[in-house]
């Protein structure tokens, strides 16, 4: 009796051993992982953005500053893909490793390993949960308004005094006197270039400003008490004005920034739901994209967690194959998830499919085809794909000669 009593001791003080171990490795694994990811999509946005960061000549700081603001919408992809893959890596180097038969033969089975990888998966899916329901908000805010700011203030700078200014993305502006207080510009010429290059407009205002609007990620020139010159052709019109608006689009000025109306995937989980309680002040297809984010904000969480459990079983059938090969396979696997995640998307958005049942199939078919696989490798009954490919004559007998070759040695 005290020897079994010892014995279950010992396997409880190896199995707490075991899952400190896993933990330690997921943990350092996932970091490696997530900033290597993270700098590649972070890198590519750059390339994407660099006429927004060469139009408004942005010092190190501040694009450092709008990289940092990306962050949060970027993390809802790479922290599920970096789960799984940290996931699948641990255990696939475990696998190969046989550290895992040795682990079944001391008596501890790959259940009793679970706690390890979901107690990581969990803490994965809580910090994504955050970042869904209020740091991607919070980043697409503070990066709508500081490119706003910042071309609002360049815009402020050029406007000199008495010169004609042409460096206010497509716009040409003079003002015979700035106020330095309020900014305030009087007797204003303004010609705008962004619109029809032939049919160009010209506008005499006695008084002008300029103001940012960073909802809409726009420039506001509001003129007042002027004329409007138009050109077109041999045709000549002019048209009196009390107040005259432009707005300058500056998603439309810098391609690849997206700064333009507040998307339903940038909005706050409060403005999501204060959105679709208000079914009548929106057009119905803005109201589908909103059900969409709804159920998005969550399933992306979950996603964690069933990536990861999908990934134990995954490993061990992969037992054998290199770590390189591994990283391909988990991009595989996890670009098949978010291709189905992406088709459920787009039918919940038409209104084909309720958006809950869209969003929550690719979780629902990985989670159980991750509880069906574990079944099975704790039973032994699932084939490694060295196990399958031997059972190629050509590959059989080639390894067979291989050891042969291995054994005369």
């Amino acid at each position: 009796m005290r020897q079994s009593r010892r014995e279950d001791r010992l396997n409880i003080l190896r199995v707490t051993l075991v899952q400190r171990y896993i933990i330690k490795e997921l943990a350092q694994g996932f970091v490696l992982c997530f900033v290597s990811l993270l700098t590649l999509i972070l890198m590519g946005r750059g390339l994407q953005m660099r006429n927004l960061f060469l139009g408004l000549d942005l010092s190190a700081l501040d694009a450092a500053m709008l990289f940092f603001y990306m962050i949060p919408m970027f993390m809802l992809i790479v922290v599920p893909f970096s789960c799984m893959l940290t996931v699948f890596l641990s255990f696939l180097r475990m696998s190969t490793d046989r550290e895992l038969v040795a682990l079944r033969a001391g008596g501890v089975s790959l259940y009793q390993l679970l706690p390890a990888p979901l107690i990581f998966c969990t803490l994965c899916a809580v910090m994504t949960l955050f970042v869904s329901l209020y740091g991607v908000s919070w980043g697409m805010d503070n990066f709508r308004a500081t490119i706003v700011d910042i071309a609002n203030n360049r815009a402020r700078i050029v406007v000199q005094p008495g010169v004609f200014n042409q460096d206010i993305f497509g716009l040409t502006l003079f003002a015979r006197q700035v106020d330095p207080d309020t900014q305030e510009m009087r007797s204003v010429i303004f010609e705008d270039r962004t619109q029809d290059k032939k049919n160009r407009l010209t506008i005499l205002a006695e008084t002008g400003t300029i103001k940012a609007e960073p909802s809409t990620g726009s420039l506001l020139f509001t003129l007042h008490n002027g004329h409007i010159y138009r050109a077109d052709g041999e045709q000549f019109g002019i048209l009196g004005f009390d107040t005259y608006e432009i707005r300058l689009d500056l998603s439309k000025v810098f391609s690849g920034a997206d700064i333009g109306e507040i998307r339903p995937k940038e909005m706050s989980w409060d403005q999501l739901r204060q959105a679709y309680r208000e079914p009548d002040v929106s057009s119905p297809r803005f109201q589908l994209k909103v059900a969409v984010e709804l159920q998005k904000r969550w399933a992306l969480p979950v996603s964690c967690i069933v990536l990861g459990l999908f990934a134990m079983p995954l490993a061990c059938m992969f037992e054998g194959v290199r770590r390189q090969m591994g990283v391909v396979l988990s991009l595989v696997t996890f670009l098949i998830y978010y291709s189905v995640f992406s088709l459920g998307i787009s039918i919940g958005e038409s209104g084909k499919v309720a958006p809950a049942f869209g969003l929550w199939v690719p979780n629902a078919l990985f989670a159980v085809l991750g509880i069906l696989g574990l079944y099975l490798t704790v039973r032994e009954q699932v084939p490694t794909v060295q196990s399958i490919l031997l059972r190629i004559p050509y590959l059989r007998r080639r390894e067979e000669l291989r050891v042969q070759q291995g054994d005369g040695q």
